[in-house]
C-alpha cells in the first residue's frame, strides 16, 4: 500500500518538455514577469513560509488574473499544506498522506485547479503561447493526480495522469528548451518504470503509457541542476527515489537533502530527512541528535510547517524510547 501511494504521487508538477519553437506564439511579458516573481514565492514555499508564498501567488493571479500561473502555484501550495499536516515526515522515501480522507484544504486545492485548468484552456483555445499553456494545463492535471494520490484514489489518479499525460506530449512537441518540463516526465518516466505491477493492473482500464527509470533520475537531475521553477521540487523528489528501498542510495539521498537544508535553512523539514537518513546510514546516534535538535527548535513554532514538523520529531523519537513522552 505504501508502495502504491508513492506511484501515485508520481504523477506530481508536470512541467513538460516541449519541441519546434517556430511553432509557439510571441512570448508573453506578463507570463514571463508572472514567472519571475514566482520563483521568490517558491523559494518562500520550500523554506517553510507558506503563507508569504500564497500572498505572492495571489499577488500574481490580480496582477494577471487571466493566467492559470498564480492559481496553479497556490495549488500546489496547498498540496504542501495537506502533505504538512497529514504526512509521514519522518521517513524519505515515503509520501503516505491517506491517513486522512479529507483535510480542511481539499476544496481550496479543488477551486484553485479547476481555476487553472480553464485559464489555460482558454489560452489554448486563443492559441496564445501554446507550448507554456499546455504545459500549465499539464501542469494541473499532474497537481490533480497528485491530490488524488494523497488520499489513496487509484483509479480517479490515473486518469488524471492520463490526461497529464496527454497535455505534456502537446507542450513536448511545441517547445523543447523548458527544463522544468524534466521534472513532471521524469517522475514519470522513474514510477512507472519501477512499479511494473500497479501499472500493469491500471493499464487495462486506461492504457497508461510506460516509463524508463534510469530516464527518469538522469531527468530529475537535470531540473534539480538547471530547472527555473521546478529545480526544488526536482532535487526534493530526487532524494526521494535515492533513499527508496529500490535504490538505496542514502548518501545521495541526504547530500540532496542536505542541499535544500542550506539553501532554505528556516524549513525544519529538511534536517528531519537528513535525520532520518543517518539510521539508514548506520548512523543512529548523530540520527537521534538531529531529531531531538529539530524536535527543540520546532517546540515553539506558530507555523504550519513548524508545528507539522515538531509533532514527527516527537514521533520519531517516540519510536526510540517507547514509553517515554516527548509533547
Amino acid at each position: 500500500m505504501m508502495i502504491k501511494r508513492v506511484w501515485l504521487l508520481g504523477f506530481l508538477f508536470t512541467l513538460i518538455l516541449p519541441a519546434c519553437p517556430t511553432l509557439a506564439a510571441p512570448s508573453d511579458p506578463m507570463d514571463e514577469q508572472d514567472r519571475h516573481y514566482a520563483g521568490r514565492g517558491i523559494s518562500m514555499l520550500m523554506d517553510g513560509d507558506m503563507d508569504g508564498a500564497v500572498q505572492i501567488f495571489q499577488q500574481i493571479e490580480q496582477r494577471d488574473p487571466d493566467s492559470p500561473v498564480g492559481f496553479l502555484l497556490e495549488a500546489d501550495a496547498t498540496w504542501w499544506h495537506i502533505y504538512y499536516v497529514s504526512a509521514n515526515l519522518i521517513d524519505p522515501d515515503v509520501f503516505d498522506v491517506a491517513n486522512m480522507e479529507a483535510t480542511p484544504y481539499d476544496s481550496h486545492f479543488t477551486d484553485l485547479h479547476n481555476v487553472a485548468i480553464r485559464k489555460a484552456e482558454v489560452r489554448i483555445h486563443n492559441q496564445q503561447e501554446l507550448a507554456r499553456n499546455y504545459l500549465y494545463e499539464g501542469y494541473a492535471y499532474g497537481l490533480r493526480a497528485r491530490m488524488e494520490g494523497l488520499h489513496d484514489r487509484d483509479m480517479a489518479t490515473a486518469r488524471a495522469g492520463k490526461k497529464m499525460h496527454a497535455a505534456l506530449l502537446k507542450a513536448v512537441a511545441l517547445d523543447p528548451s523548458l527544463v522544468d518540463a524534466d521534472l513532471g516526465i521524469g517522475i514519470y518516466n522513474y514510477f512507472v518504470d519501477t512499479l511494473p505491477g500497479i501499472i500493469k493492473f491500471l493499464s487495462m482500464f486506461i492504457m497508461l503509457p510506460g516509463g524508463n527509470r534510469a530516464e527518469g533520475l538522469k531527468q530529475l537531475q537535470l531540473c534539480a541542476e538547471k530547472g527555473e521553477l521546478g529545480r526544488p521540487e526536482a532535487k526534493f523528489y530526487l532524494a526521494k527515489d535515492y533513499s527508496r528501498p529500490s535504490e538505496r542510495q542514502f548518501e545521495k539521498s541526504q547530500k540532496l537533502f542536505s542541499e535544500l537544508q542550506q539553501e532554505f535553512p528556516r524549513n525544519p523539514l529538511w534536517p528531519m530527512l537528513v535525520g532520518s537518513l543517518n539510521f539508514r546510514l548506520g548512523k543512529p546516534q548523530k540520527g537521534e541528535a538531529i531529531y531531538r535538535q529539530v524536535y527543540q527548535q520546532t517546540q515553539d513554532g506558530n507555523s504550519p510547517v513548524e508545528k507539522a514538523v515538531h509533532h514527527a520529531a516527537s514521533e520519531a523519537l517516540g519510536r526510540l524510547h517507547p514509553g517515554q513522552k516527548f509533547p
